[in-house]
């Protein structure tokens, strides 16, 4: 059950990222708190469910479900337990999911950390959700990490010899933070040019990040 739980969960992901994208766009438009302040809880909810996914995905590499094509084509039951773990974003579809795993919270930290939602905040959590939408709608139709492969085979094909490293087992989620984080800051940009407003107090509340 833990591609289908992973399966639902990127569906549910997606469905909040999109409401996390137009919703609050509208209510900063309007100044509706009340769609502004569903965003924040739409971009908390998306980290959740993307959380999951990622979470079923580990899991199925973790106890050698073969079953799955991803866990079949990058691991082995043979190989340590670090590498399984690795498994999980050493191939493009599994880095794709980390990928939106570390976008989804950056949104959910934008969320939690503004103690008002204010309009250009709602912005950037728009647009941090319209680029969600983007990767999560991706892996969902063109990249599913959670394919089932019948009859389900006995043993995996091995995790690429180049990526059993230390040192490349953690580069992807170190590198990830960085590149994916500089989307906040593209989010913020976006946020004050539909404003219209590029001034001391959009550089206060970008500058953080």
């Amino acid at each position: 059950m833990t591609a289908e739980i992973g399966q639902f969960a990127l569906i549910l992901a997606l469905m909040t990222a999109v409401y996390q994208g137009v919703f609050p766009l509208l209510g900063a438009g309007r100044n509706d708190r009340a769609l502004m302040a569903g965003g924040r809880l739409a971009a908390i909810a998306q980290l959740l469910f993307v959380l999951l996914a990622f979470g079923m995905l580990t899991v199925a590499h973790a106890t050698d479900d073969f079953s799955v094509l991803n866990v079949f084509e990058n691991s082995h039951s043979q190989k340590p337990f670090l590498y399984k773990l690795s498994g999980v974003w050493g191939n493009h579809e599994g880095s794709m999911l980390l990928w939106a795993l570390i976008l989804a919270g950056y949104g959910g930290a934008l969320a939690l950390t503004a103690p008002v939602m204010t309009p250009l905040r709602a912005r950037a959590l728009a647009v941090q959700g319209l680029i969600a939408t983007a990767f999560i709608a991706f892996i969902l139709f063109t990249s599913n990490p959670f394919t089932r492969i019948f009859p389900s085979p006995a043993d995996g094909q091995d995790l690429n010899p180049l990526l059993q490293d230390p040192g490349l087992a953690l580069h992807p989620p170190f590198l990830y933070l960085g590149y994916v984080g500089f989307s906040i800051a593209f989010a913020f940009a976006v946020a004050g040019l539909i404003a219209g407003r590029i001034d001391e107090d959009w550089a206060r509340q970008v500058r953080p990040w």
